[in-house]
């Protein structure tokens, strides 16, 4: 039951169907109210500079969009670098260290699941966790940090930051703001952007299968009955990566799995192909899955993409 609720308040986000559009519609009031605050905040913020180049992957609609596979890539090409992110789903407060040059400091119950995956593919940048991004940024700069990538930062007014947006394969349907539609701030502010990345035009997931194990290296063909296990925002996009006949299992974006849960799926689906994301990787290996595969993600850039623009804001403060 909970699963079929998750799905439709992401299908009423998104893709709404005629009832959906109708709550919409009702909830406009609200949605007015929202944006006017969001506007207002926006024009009476004060940039501050902290003398350090801060460059934000963020986008404006609720759920992912590519956000942590992005900062990955772009991250991987800087040394001395630190990604900062609020930590959604971890069972701490506060700011904490989650590694400090790939030296990981903390467990995931501290750091959450993006964090974590952050700090284990990136061998030779820091991950910090705040739900204050300006206590986080002078944090990495204590830490000897030359740049930091600010993860879903766009919102964060008061910070002199290059923006990085992202936008989905698939424009929603439901262009309006919350709470009548999923996007978090009016759809007319991607004009804000430094660089605007799309995916399909700018990049494209490359996805493989692979078995996890001792070692999660080599690839592998699915065959068989399968099921996706994931708790990600919008998990129907999965699905198009995956056989036809592929089962879905969504949980709320970024919940922990109990014992209890996984016994569950364990005997329900045990003679199933269990599919999982790197996001979900990180809570499930320490449950002992015995038919559980990784979806391994990588990002493709085109190569029309500019980062000129880019380099030269962080050449500014070189």
């Amino acid at each position: 039951m909970k699963q079929k609720l998750y799905l439709w308040i992401e299908d009423y986000l998104f893709f709404p169907n005629t009832l959906q559009q109708v709550i919409a519609y009702l909830l406009l009031p609200l949605t007015f109210i929202y944006m006017l605050i969001i506007l207002i905040k926006r024009a009476f913020a004060k940039e501050i500079d902290f003398g350090i180049p801060v460059i934000s992957i963020g986008n404006i609609i609720v759920g992912g969009s590519g956000k942590t596979p992005i900062a990955i890539k772009i991250a991987t090409s800087y040394e001395n670098s630190c990604v900062i992110l609020r930590g959604y789903g971890r069972d701490s407060k506060g700011l904490y260290v989650i590694s400090h040059n790939g030296n990981i400091l903390e467990d995931i119950s501290i750091s959450g699941d993006e964090a974590m995956l952050l700090a284990k593919s990136l061998p030779n940048s820091s991950v910090i966790v705040s739900e204050n991004r300006i206590e986080a940024i002078k944090k990495a700069k204590e830490l000897g940090c030359k740049i930091v990538f600010l993860d879903d930062g766009f919102s964060k007014y008061n910070i002199k930051k290059y923006n990085i947006l992202l936008r989905p394969k698939k424009e929603p349907t439901n262009f309006y703001c919350l709470p009548s539609g999923g996007y978090r701030e009016p759809k007319g502010l991607y004009a804000y952007a430094d660089l605007e990345l799309k995916e399909g035009r700018d990049f494209n997931r490359i996805i493989t299968i692979k078995k996890v194990g001792d070692e999660v290296t080599k690839e592998v063909k699915l065959n068989g009955k399968t099921i996706v296990l994931t708790a990600i925002s919008k998990p129907k996009r999965l699905l198009e990566f995956l056989p036809k006949d592929t089962e879905l299992l969504a949980y709320p974006d970024h919940h922990t799995f109990l014992a209890t849960e996984i016994e569950e799926i364990k005997e329900k689906y045990k003679n199933y192909q269990i599919i999982t994301t790197g996001k979900d990787l990180v809570k499930l290996e320490t449950f002992n899955i015995k038919n559980l595969y990784l979806m391994d993600l990588d990002i493709k850039l085109d190569k029309s993409v500019d980062f000129s623009t880019m380099k030269e804001y962080i050449k500014t403060y070189e």
